[in-house]
This record gives structure tokens, sequence and C-alpha cells, in this order.
């Protein structure tokens, strides 16, 4: 019930993914109310609210839509830049897995932040099964994310990630060995405005922070702040048929 009104509800907000057409405006708004409806009934069926008493989450929820749907807009028009490969904004909402999970994300993360914890939690995992892109409901993210490619992206809940960041497949954004106790601190990293953080690269630790306008290469692992402006790569090591060692650094 929840991934089918997740879905049915992407496809309202962007008709280039619905199953169906609707023939006017009107027969959209019909459409908006049943899906508070089914809202409605997702609620009472979820435990966590059914015992709060709280009313009116339904309006809150879609009173969020419009807001959601300009900021999906804006990473829309992220990846199609973005990505040279991506022939129109069509096709991003249409073939993207980066869309489908920020489209996931917004849409938990104003759940959680409404106080609806499980229903955020089955829309963020049934995304990370569709797209192999894995973003915890509570992560922070800031306008205009460029996901390229995605597979293996990881995003861990306490992360905090500015506007205008790209990031490539195989990412982790991750927290250090921390003891139970330590769930309510921050985990994970900052990152912020402007930075591009290439496929493998591994950020890890609550108070990591990545200055605005970096670049983090592939592979590359982090758990120290790095300054604004940084360009961070990893480096190799080449041994031939010897056993001669070249380090090369890529710059």
């Amino acid at each position: 019930m929840v991934i089918r009104f997740f879905e049915d509800l992407l496809g309202v907000l962007f008709p280039e993914f619905a199953r169906q057409r609707y023939s006017d405006r009107e027969a959209l708004k019909n459409r908006f109310t049943e899906l508070k409806n089914e809202f409605r009934t997702i609620l009472d069926h979820n435990i966590e609210c059914a015992k709060s008493g709280v009313s009116g989450l339904e309006d809150q929820f879609f009173s969020e839509l419009p807001n959601i749907r300009a900021r999906l807009i804006l990473d829309i028009n992220a990846m199609y830049e973005g990505d040279p490969a991506a022939r129109s904004t069509a096709e991003v909402i249409r073939t993207y897995p980066g869309f489908y999970a920020i489209a996931a994300h917004r849409i938990a993360h104003c759940l959680l932040n409404l106080g609806v914890n499980m229903i955020p939690r089955i829309i963020s995992e049934h995304a990370h099964r569709e797209t192999g892109i894995d973003i915890h409901p509570g992560a922070q993210i800031g306008d205009s994310l460029c996901i390229d490619h995605g597979t293996g992206i990881v995003i861990g809940e306490t992360t905090i990630i500015g506007s205008y960041v790209k990031i490539y497949q195989g990412v982790t954004l991750g927290g250090l060995s921390v003891k139970k106790e330590d769930a309510r601190k921050k985990r994970h990293p900052t990152i912020k405005d402007h930075v591009v953080i290439y496929a493998g690269a591994t950020i890890l630790g609550g108070d990591t922070v990545i200055g605005e306008n970096s670049i983090i290469g592939g592979n590359v692992w982090l758990t120290k702040s790095v300054p604004a402006g940084s360009k961070i790569y990893y480096q190799a090591k080449m041994t031939n048929a010897s056993g001669e060692t070249d380090t090369i650094t890529f710059k």
C-alpha cells in the first residue's frame, strides 16, 4: 500500500512518470483527493501514528507537495545539465535511478520531519532495492543534487549535503563505528555547496566537513575535514615485472 501510494503520488507530481493520464485539472484535483484519503488510511494502519492521536498529518504533508515538486525540478535539471548523455529532462524523470532515489528521499524526509517514522523507511528501502542507492530519510540534502549513475551510493542518517553537489556511483557518506548510545549524535559527514565526489570515494565521521567547491577523487578515503577549494586525489602505485614500484600522483 505504501509503495503504490508513493509511485501514484510521484505520477501526479510528474506526469512523465504517471501510469495514467488526466484529462483536465478537475480530474487531477480529484486524484489528489483520492490520494489524500489513501494516505489517511496508511496513517491509520501505522501503529505509531494511531497511538499518537495526531490529526491533520495528511493535510500537513500534502501542503508540502508544491515545495517538494519545486525542489525535485531543481534536482532533475541538475542531473540533466550534469550528464552529457541525458537527452531531455523527461528521460531523467522516466529512466534515471538518481531521480527516483532523490524523489523517494524528499518525500520520506518530509514525512520524517512531520513525526512519521516507519513509512519513510519503507519508502527509502523500496528506492534502495529499485536503484541500488541507499539514502536514509534523516539525511539533510540541499537543492540541485546531481546523482550520476548512482549504483552503490550510501548516504547515512545524519549526513548534511549542501546545494549543487554532484555524487557518482559507489560513494559512501558514512559513520565511523560508534556505540549504540551515541546513535543520536551526528555520525556522518557534512558536504558543503558545489562539491563533486567521484566514484568509490568514502567519507566518514560526524566531524568530517568537505569545504565548498572541493573535488574528491575516485576511491579516496577520508575521515578528516578538508578546506574549501580542495582537490583530493588517490595516489596510485604501479609495480612492473621486475618488482620495481613507481608512485604516480594523478593531478
